[in-house]
């Protein structure tokens, strides 16, 4: 993998790894388009690039991040349903292959999102407070995210709004969340291939946590404009548009399947 392919998967990654469209789902297709070869490095740096991004959450929400011990502990019931998908690891590994597992996610995940608003965009009260057990069901929500192509952000997110909260709150949860989990993956992977971070890789990566955490930053402030004017429904219509993209051409015969 060349420096102009790692920072256009980063500037991938930072783009999408807020917004609900899936950022694996994303960066696998653009591996695929720029001719990346699948390696265990590739690998690994498609997860690692991700701590650049929760980085922009730590900056952007500084003072909230930081809270009481009772927000800490809410982040960490939310982040135990994941064991169930550490034990599916293998699994998902056999997924992270399939492009079409991406495109059908995508288009159904983009489905799910045109009436997501209609379902849940009226909590009860705006500052409906997140107990224990709000953050634990927001959690399980999470389990789904670890399908190629569904996006953790949309899973939470929705998950949150299913337990009353607004669509704001639920993305800045959703946000707070990433932080811990995405910092445990990128920790775990980072830790299992460290045989092979050496000389350029040692780079590759550098660079492609610094672009993802500075075109995150910019995706967070959008995203929350756009998802408390206009709510989900054109995330929704993009991921459809993507996905059926994917199925033509597979079925139209093109070879679209990870080197």
């Amino acid at each position: 993998m060349s420096v102009l392919q790692a920072i256009i998967i980063a500037i991938v990654e930072g783009i999408t790894e807020f917004l609900p469209v899936s950022s694996t789902g994303h960066m696998i297709i653009a591996q695929t388009i720029l001719g990346v070869q699948s390696t265990d490095f590739v690998k690994a740096f498609t997860v690692n690039i991700q701590f650049g991004a929760i980085l922009s959450v730590i900056v952007l929400y500084w003072k909230r991040f930081f809270q009481s011990w009772d927000f800490y502990f809410k982040l960490f019931v939310a982040c135990l349903p994941l064991i169930i998908a550490y034990l599916l690891e293998k699994q998902i590994d056999t997924m992270l292959e399939s492009v079409l597992v991406v495109a059908v996610a995508l288009l159904l995940g983009g489905v799910l999102l045109i009436f997501v608003d209609k379902w849940f965009d009226r909590p009860e009260h705006e500052g409906t407070r997140l107990t224990y057990k709000k953050a634990l069901i927001i959690g399980f929500f999470q389990i789904i995210s670890v399908i190629p192509g569904v996006s953790r952000s949309a899973a939470t997110i929705v998950g949150g709004m299913s337990q009353k909260l607004s669509r704001k709150a639920a993305a800045e949860f959703s946000f707070f969340l990433a932080v811990p989990t995405m910092f445990a993956a990128s920790a775990l992977k980072l830790a299992e291939n460290h045989a092979l971070i050496s000389g350029g890789n040692i780079n590759l990566l550098l660079i492609g946590n610094f672009v993802s955490f500075i075109v995150a930053m910019v995706a967070i402030k959008f995203f929350i404009a756009i998802l408390t004017r206009y709510g989900f429904k054109w995330f929704g219509y993009y991921r459809i548009a993507v996905g059926l993209a994917i199925i033509i051409l597979l079925l139209a015969g093109k070879s679209i399947t990870i080197l």
